[in-house]
């Protein structure tokens, strides 16, 4: 019923007073949950008032109006001022629930004395009886219900501003200039979704709860006063003194709090960076180093956590000292200045008044704590939002006019935006509608940089840029989000069957989609992780000609195809689909450069020559020499042998129909049931002692759990003996008043050391937690196959590590605390009632475990994680293809999507806040019919009653234990192959020859899965180069994968120098084998960091690769040269300069065998002959295993393996194979023919 009926409209904004006080509009929900498990169609959709859109409009318009207000005024706390204009009203209506639930607990005592007093009156008036039950109920109703209320709305309030941070951090990352984003990477930007803003969520709650136990405290105080008068000045001295011994140490949890954080932005900087390049590192056996990089950073944070926590147990003990040392010192102040009888009277008000500041001196050093918590991530989040923005000014985009029109007049841009390191230097550009230009030239020239300052990307020194018309944009290093391919290619727009076929057709992508279970609708990991390079590049230009943008920017799209998917993308696609557009293309294929309008040539950031094909040949220079050099790498064919030959060679291939487009690089085609991302998993059921168990034990921290239990119940022992002591020994007049308060003193300051000893032992349990589950998790992950990355959005992997990583470092050891004090006081009150008021209390006490309810909540704290980690992970995807996003114009669909992530994750908060809610009051119903049954016979209550205020913290810290659930699920992922196995390591010299036999080797990616290499047998010979040629998709990354073993041979063998490689372990393998990827990885670090990220090899031995690798000269020009900064994934150095510093790390690591991956796909056909050049040399006696789209790559090859559709369909001498009919005769006829046009 609650699922048909309620989920499509705002269940709250409906709900009658009295259902929203008693919170019974949630009924239906946790009935729901009782039933089955919840999900997240089944929570109600959130209210027009609580959705993040109203509120981060309100948020702007708060921060706009403060920064035109700003003039001459401090920046600091920004965000906090704009909040507290925004929603002041909604927190002074909070504030004020948490006032009358103050003062309805201060007034308690006043009732308890009343009581006192009555039950000692000789002859009692019914009347009044009755009337002082009726008020302590009314008190008692108050005090219940203004209490949940403000816990409630708080939440709602600090939902609505975590809402409005969210959205307002990412749309402050979508306008975020260059020079921001290296200041901020993309893990930082993520901690302030999932952290920070997130913490400031619980703003409200916290400062309520500070001035509010404050004036508890003094109410306390005046209570006292009224009753023991004089006598209550000496006990404020101590009070004070406690107050302000804590000054120094709140000063320190705040230093030590920044400290922790910006260590914390540290580690998942890098850890991030990590996840996203993930198949590199294991490729190359790094994960050990990189682990233990992630370690380091952890010890730095976890340095600060300990102190952190140990200097807050110093805090604690001297809270709770204060009420102990207050009480003794008042009583000895009654005793000594006469001010009140030392009678029962007396006594238990001042001890229920002091009761009354149990609870806020339990609050103060956790709300303390967390203000302070909010404090530097309020800085933090104003040091974001006032970075550096994107200057609209750069390029004049208009809407109006001949669209397709480009314009640059004498243009300067900088990257770093400063005149005196110009990386565009007087650029003139002019492009007409429908115009097609070519931009050419050498290694990073500046070809990127162009396309970034027509984009506005590029922040300009001098000179005009106007771009006319809408634009799409493709850029070199693909940028695919997770989701289905039909997703990536729509791109937000609506659906037009007719244009989408077509754009599907020129971007050669029809036969791919045949090959997939799911055709379009095939889900993609992420950054399209199983999609084939070549595919990814053209599910991007399916994309921009689907646009239908007047002006199409493609920066090399054809570099990750072969010869004849790239002849075909350049005639059905540039030159027909787009021919009334304008097409700005950067390209290294001179081929192609005949049929366009104009060809720029940039060196050295300047356009040095332009005109069209034949004009730029007699002018000679640079376009000459790079036309020179790809007709050099051509003079190895034979023009005659391979052109009488094509037509009959492509119409035998082109039937070949598995051979086109054949998917089987990396894993599509799976089970039809399942696609490649699954739903998050969550468990099941309450949160009961597994979890808590779960966190003692897999920390081995059981010795730490029981003395900090046995120090819990030794101060609960002691403060009830000292309650004990003082009942009787009041009755008894033969014992002096000097004696008694001596004797309490004595037995309450043996309750603080019990105090600090629990305080330590939890948060020494805290901090082994915290180093056990990160150590298990790290361990895990980087332990884990790459088919879990390829499976697992990275955001959840993020969340783990951010979120509720936190929430085990600093929740949970207070949770732990607050649990173990809500059980012992429980015990204790239970045992008491029982033997004061018979068993009959036992059946109400049983009557305070609801566990269906529990189960429903526990349930929503569950999804509520479920729902954070897609938010993080939206958020990092944007982050990533930012420049694609502004490019396309599509900001606002974007942010659409995230305000709909958002508001899912916030709907969810708030019903698990509603449902802790209704907990607790029902709670504390049955916990106030028990007292109303004691005060009706006039028994007097226990002064060891527990704060109805420390149920609802139990319980919601309780819940938090759903983090260490999440974290242990990543603890639990199926490990890869052991990296060593100890007794079957290879020689320490293998391989000496580097001979490999592939036997048999059949390729799947998981079981029940097809086939994707099917039984491949042959032999590379010792010493040879083997060229690897197929179509896209044909099985050749795949066997790279296989040699690496990033996936397991499903049958077979593959043998290297006669060694089963599957019989030694991962790492022994792949420290043997060297590899430049197809997708060329940097790291955040400097040059040398990234040359040889080991460490293992002096700087001359590094500037020797760099000259090897034609860095040297780029390098030595920088201020700092070896130290020269990589920002994040390089994207300071162009996609060229990258492959490079991959080719750099195999000089430095020389093996016996050698894998070249499409390794000089982004790169000039001079620098290729070059580098072809030098690794001929370098490696002149190695296996070279060449995998190319760029058949003068492998011509020269000793043997060339042809593949289609995952099966072996030549392997022989590449001059033997031109003589013949044969596969690879027609792969070069093709690449000829393309050719020869020029």
């Amino acid at each position: 019923m609650f699922q048909r009926l309620e989920k499509d409209r705002a269940v709250l904004d409906e709900a009658s007073l009295l259902s929203k006080l008693w919170f019974s509009w949630i009924d239906p929900l946790l009935s729901l949950g009782n039933s089955k498990p919840l999900n997240v169609d089944d929570i109600p959709p959130l209210g027009s008032e609580d959705e993040a859109l109203l509120a981060y409009k309100n948020f702007n318009e708060a921060w706009n109006s403060l920064m035109e207000e700003k003039g001459s005024k401090s920046t600091n706390f920004f965000a906090l001022r704009a909040i507290t204009r925004v929603y002041w009203k909604n927190m002074a209506l909070a504030g004020m629930c948490a006032l009358l639930r103050t003062v309805s607990v201060v007034a308690t005592p006043l009732l308890l004395y009343a009581f006192v007093s009555y039950s000692n009156l000789e002859r009692k008036s019914l009347s009044k009886g009755v009337f002082l039950v009726g008020l302590l109920i009314s008190f008692k109703v108050v005090e219940s219900l203004s209490y949940r209320q403000f816990y409630f709305y708080s939440k709602r309030i600090g939902m609505r501003m975590r809402s409005a941070l969210m959205v307002a951090i990412y749309l402050k990352q979508l306008r975020l200039s260059n020079i921001g984003r290296r200041r901020h990477s993309t893990g930082e930007i993520a901690n302030y979704i999932a952290i920070d803003a997130y913490r400031l969520g619980e703003f409200v709650v916290q400062l309520h709860l500070g001035w509010t136990c404050i004036v508890q405290l003094l109410l306390a105080i005046a209570v006292v006063s009224s009753v023991v008068g004089f006598g209550v000045l000496p006990g404020l001295v101590p009070f004070v003194v406690c107050g302000l011994l804590n000054v120094p140490f709140a000063r320190m949890l705040q230093r030590f709090q920044t400290k922790f954080m910006a260590a914390q932005d540290k580690r998942l900087r890098s850890f991030s960076e990590i996840l996203y390049n993930m198949k590199i590192i294991k490729l190359q056996a790094w994960e050990e180093n990189f682990k233990n990089m992630v370690q380091s950073f952890r010890q730095t944070e976890f340095k600060w956590l300990s102190e952190y926590h140990y200097k807050k147990t110093y805090s604690t003990v001297l809270y709770w000292m204060s009420p102990t040392v207050v009480s003794s010192v008042i009583f000895f102040g009654c005793v000594v200045f006469e001010s009140a009888p030392l009678d029962a009277g007396t006594v238990f008000t001042v001890m229920a008044a002091l009761r009354t500041m149990a609870e806020p001196v339990r609050l103060i050093p956790d709300t303390l704590s967390s203000l302070i918590q909010v404090k530097v991530s309020f800085k933090r989040i104003d040091a974001f939002m006032l970075e550096d923005e994107l200057k609209q000014e750069d390029t004049k985009m208009h809407g109006k006019g001949d669209s397709g029109l480009i314009s640059i007049e004498d243009g300067s841009f900088s990257w770093d935006g400063e005149a005196k390191s110009l990386t565009l230097c007087d650029i003139t550009l002019k492009a007409k509608p429908g115009e097609k230009i070519a931009i050419c030239g050498r290694l990073g020239a500046g070809k990127s940089s162009l396309l970034h300052a027509v984009l506005g990307e590029i922040p300009r020194i001098c000179g005009s840029v106007s771009v006319v018309g809408s634009v799409a944009y493709v850029p070199q290093a693909c940028w695919i989000q997770s989701g289905t391919i039909r997703e990536n290619i729509l791109f937000g727009k609506a659906m037009d069957k007719a244009k989408y076929e077509e754009s599907i057709r020129v971007c050669a992508l029809d036969n791919d989609f045949q090959s997939f279970d799911y055709g379009d609708l095939t889900e993609i990991g992420q950054r399209g992780l199983n999609l084939s390079g070549g595919q990814k590049q053209r599910v991007q230009l399916a994309r921009a000609v689907y646009n239908d943008a007047d002006i199409y920017l493609l920066d090399d799209p054809f570099s990750a195809v072969d010869a004849q998917t790239a002849a075909s993308l350049f005639k059905d696609c540039v030159m027909t689909a787009l021919a009334r557009k304008t097409v700005i293309l950067v390209t290294h294929q001179v081929e192609f450069l005949t049929t366009v309008d104009n060809i720029l040539v940039v060196e050295g950031g300047q356009v040095i020559q332009s005109g069209g094909f034949e004009a730029l040949l007699i002018e000679g220079t640079t376009f000459e020499q790079l036309v020179f050099a790809h007709r050099s790498s051509m003079g190895s064919f034979d023009d005659t042998s391979s052109s009488n030959q094509h037509e009959h060679d492509v119409e035998r291939l082109k039937g070949d129909k598995p051979c086109s487009k054949q998917e089987s690089e990396v894993e599509i085609v799976i089970k039809p049931t399942f696609q490649l991302t699954e739903e998050e998993e969550k468990e099941v059921g309450v949160i009961g002692w597994k979890s808590i168990l779960d966190y003692i034990f897999v920390s081995n921290g059981s010795v730490y759990a029981c003395c900090a239990a046995i120090s819990q119940f030794g101060f609960v022992a002691t403060q009830a003996a000292a309650s004990f002591w003082l009942a009787f020994s009041v009755q008894n007049p033969q014992k002096s008043g000097l004696l008694v308060v001596k004797v309490y003193c004595l037995i309450s300051s043996l309750s603080v050391v019990f105090v600090y000893f629990r305080s330590l032992f939890a948060v020494c349990l805290g901090l082994k937690a915290s180093e056990s589950f990160f150590s298990g998790f790290i361990n895990s992950i980087f332990n884990a196959p790459m088919l879990f990355f390829d499976s697992t959005p990275i955001g959840r992997i993020l969340t783990r590590a951010s979120s509720d990583l936190s929430v085990l470092d600093f929740d949970i050891p207070l949770a732990f605390q607050l649990v173990m004090a809500g059980i012992a006081e429980l015990i204790a009150t239970v045992v008491i009632m029982a033997l004061s008021h018979g068993k009959s209390y036992l059946w109400d006490f049983l009557l305070l475990h609801p566990q269906n309810i529990s189960k429903s909540a526990g349930e929503l704290m569950r999804i509520n994680g479920t729902t954070k980690a897609p938010v993080m992970n939206y958020a990092s995807e944007t982050a990533h293809g930012v420049t694609t996003i502004r490019a396309f114009g599509v900001a606002d669909i974007f942010i659409t999507n995230y305000l709909k992530l958002v508001d899912t994750n916030a709907k969810v908060s708030l019903c698990s806040s509603a449902a802790l809610e209704w907990l607790v009051l029902r709670t504390e119903a049955l916990q106030n019919l028990t007292l109303f049954t004691c005060a009706v016979f006039l028994l007097l209550v226990p002064n060891n009653y527990i704060a109805p205020g420390l149920v609802g913290l139990c319980l919601s810290y309780a819940f938090a234990l759903t983090s260490t659930q999440r974290i242990k699920q990543y603890m639990q992922i199926p490990p890869r192959a052991p990296a060593v196995i100890a007794d079957n390591r290879p020689p320490s010299l293998w391989p000496r020859k580097g001979r490999i036999d592939l036997m048999d080797l059949k390729i799947r990616y998981r079981p029940n899965a097809p086939i994707v290499l099917k039984g491949i047998t042959c032999t590379f010979k010792e010493g040879k180069r083997v060229g690897v040629v197929g179509r896209t998709g044909s099985g050749k990354t795949t066997l790279i994968s296989a040699l690496f073993r990033l996936v397991e041979p499903h049958s077979g063998k593959i043998l290297i120098d006669e060694l089963d490689i599957c019989s030694i372990g991962l790492r022994d393998l792949r420290l043997k084998l060297s590899i430049i990827p197809q997708e060329p990885t940097l790291f955040r670090g400097s040059v040398r960091t990234n040359v040889d990220p080991l460490g293992l090899h002096s700087d001359d031995e590094i500037w020797e690769a760099l000259e090897k690798c034609q860095l040297k000269s780029t390098v030595s020009k920088l201020p700092d040269l070896l130290d020269s900064s990589v920002s994040d994934e390089g994207e300071n150095w162009s996609m060229g300069q990258r492959q490079l510093f991959c080719l750099g790390r195999v000089l430095l690591r020389w093996n016996k065998i050698l894998v070249l991956d499409e390794a000089t796909a982004s790169i000039d056909s001079a620098t290729d002959a070059i580098l072809q050049k030098i690794i001929r040399e370098e490696f002149a006696n190695c296996t070279v295993i060449t995998v190319a789209h760029r058949v003068p790559t492998v011509v020269d090859s000793d043997m060339v393996l042809v593949l289609s559709n995952g099966e072996l369909v030549e392997y022989d001498e590449p001059s033997k194979l031109m003589e013949m009919n044969s596969a690879f005769s027609n792969l070069v006829a093709e690449y000829w023919s393309n050719c020869k046009q020029e």
